[in-house]
């Protein structure tokens, strides 16, 4: 009979496996290869525990988890892709307060432990905070891609601060050249990329609070502080000298194809901020770290406000509380449990105590670093507020704004859209 040390915040002692194992679910959203992915991850945690690890993932799973919940059928672990759905169900009793210590474990293991732990936070049903969401596997926004040849060719160095990247973008116009590349079309989603730049720009120039402020409604869009972080996107997007194709072409140009600038001969474009994801729509045959690269999106060196970045993960949380449930949270504590999916793709993880060496891809490597360097993290704010606002007026408004339209203007009016919900 095999024994099991486990340690964690739901330790238990060396005890056999038939002693304490028994089913674990979970229930997620990812399908084809990062099904194959975490289901390498629960095999590890399977093989670890004794449990019976079984996964569920789902293309509607944000819509079933509530159904599961309601009707009693919850699985003993719910992966949320975003918090605000986690935090609504904490607050109808359908998710269980992680175990004692969790919080301080992650204070002291995550990059920016504190704010890991903001965004696990929720009120439960009494009201009162407690920590309900593990977040596991990342994201990164804040992210400017560009081809290394063309900045060599230029003679650019890679901007530090804020100020070096404004300088940047004004040297690129002196010498000829167009600095930026953006896209705000999306289909029906059209504008959303507008709206991660003035979330990154919100945490470049406000405090973290200020930013937790907008994102609740506590901080209103029509507040200056708001409007000037729509300004600062606008200092980038609304002069035609700064844009590939003129201001006038922001809106209308598509986010997948924006990027094809960098690539021209002569570039269209030096820089392009877009997500992690970005590379997908490259050329054909494009390698990242040799045909293209990026660099943090810096923050100001004037503003004393550290390294954020913004991004998005998904948060682990109880939903039928079980021992198998607090094992399963506390192996996500293991290094191996960010390792195992770190040698495969498409994974980041804040876990300060991982092995770089770890990662099979390069590049994810050196995004890492960007992530383990930050001093706040922040979820995408649009993806935080109410659908009508986050996923309507916000987008709607910023493609206004880059037609020309006053950010005061546009803010009242995302503002009203706001107040409008009951």
């Amino acid at each position: 009979m095999k024994n099991v040390l486990y340690a964690g915040a739901a330790a238990v002692a060396l005890l056999p496996v038939s002693a304490m194992a028994e089913q674990v679910t979970v229930f997620g959203p990812w399908l084809g290869p990062d099904q194959e992915n975490v289901e390498a991850v629960l095999a590890a945690f399977a093989e670890q525990s004794g449990h019976d690890v079984r996964y569920t993932g789902s293309d509607s799973f944000e819509q079933q988890i509530v159904v599961d919940a309601e009707a009693g059928s919850a699985p003993n672990i719910a992966v949320f892709p975003q918090p605000g759905l986690a935090a609504d169900m904490a607050g109808r009793g359908f998710l269980a307060p992680l175990p004692d210590g969790t919080g301080d474990w992650v204070r002291d293991n995550y990059a920016a432990g504190q704010s890991w732990v903001d965004l696990g936070t929720y009120a439960g049903p009494d009201g009162q905070d407690d920590l309900y969401g593990f977040f596991y596997k990342v994201d990164l926004k804040s992210l400017v891609w560009y081809v290394p040849e063309n900045f060599e060719d230029a003679g650019y160095d890679i901007p530090e601060t804020m100020e070096d990247l404004k300088a940047l973008t004004q040297q690129i116009v002196s010498d000829g050249g167009t600095p930026w590349c953006i896209g705000l079309g999306s289909g029906g989603a059209t504008g959303w990329p507008a709206t991660d730049w003035v979330e990154d720009l919100m945490l470049r120039t406000q405090t973290p609070d200020v930013y937790d402020g907008w994102v609740t409604n506590d901080v209103k869009f029509t507040d200056e502080r708001v409007i000037n972080a729509i300004d600062e996107f606008g200092w980038f997007a609304r002069n035609d000298d700064f844009v590939a194709g003129g201001a006038g072409a922001v809106a209308s140009t598509d986010f997948r194809d924006s990027p094809k600038g960098l690539f021209s001969s002569p570039p269209q474009c030096y820089m392009h901020r877009q997500a992690s994801f970005i590379p997908a729509f490259f050329p054909d045959g494009t390698v990242v770290g040799e045909d293209a690269d990026f660099f943090y999106f810096p923050a100001y060196a004037g503003m004393d406000l550290g390294k954020p970045v913004l991004g998005a993960g998904t948060v682990w949380g109880i939903t039928a509380d079980s021992q198998g449930a607090r094992d399963l949270i506390a192996f996500l504590q293991t290094p191996e449990a960010h390792e195992i999916w770190m040698a495969r793709t498409g994974f980041l993880t804040p876990h300060k105590g991982v092995d770089p060496e770890k990662f099979g891809d390069p590049t994810l490597r050196k995004m890492n670093e960007i992530l383990l360097n930050a001093t706040t993290f922040r979820f995408d704010g649009s993806d935080l507020m109410p659908g009508a606002v986050g996923a309507g007026a916000f987008w709607t408004g910023m493609v206004d704004y880059a037609g020309g339209k006053p950010a005061p203007e546009v803010a009242a009016e995302i503002q009203a859209a706001w107040d409008a919900i009951k």
